[in-house]
């Protein structure tokens, strides 16, 4: 068993690879009942796809903070780190893929004398 962990944005993803079937859960529940969207299911596929496991870990989840695609990506960052730690010689292919960079973007602050970070207020001369 693996254990590794990702983050993305405001979420943070522990997460457990097993020997297994090729299921994945997350917070309890199935990947597809958590994750509605389809684009979300494939990003968090990706790296069992990109290191060749997809049918033999199972991937057991604990996520929060943040939103869907956030969660989604920390998912993917935890679950790349995981297979790193199973097999070293994965680092070549997971880190062309791009699965091993936690993507550093975060919610910009908003400013004073704006709504919101960039947006003012409208403004009118008269």
């Amino acid at each position: 068993m693996m254990m590794a962990s990702g983050g993305r944005k405001e979420a943070i993803a522990r997460v457990r690879l097993v020997p297994g079937t090729g299921a994945i859960t997350v917070n309890g529940r199935t990947v597809e009942q958590h994750f509605p969207k389809g684009p979300l299911l494939s990003s968090i596929r990706q790296a069992l796809v990109v290191a060749n496991a997809e049918g033999r870990f199972d991937v057991i989840a604990d996520v929060k903070g943040g939103g869907v695609a956030g969660q989604a990506g920390a998912i993917r960052l935890g679950i790349a780190r995981a297979l790193l730690a199973a097999d070293s010689e994965l680092r070549s292919p997971l880190r062309k893929a791009g699965l091993l960079t936690r993507d550093p973007r975060q919610k910009e602050r908003k400013k004073y004398g704006h709504k919101r970070a960039r947006k003012g207020f409208q403004y009118s001369k008269r």
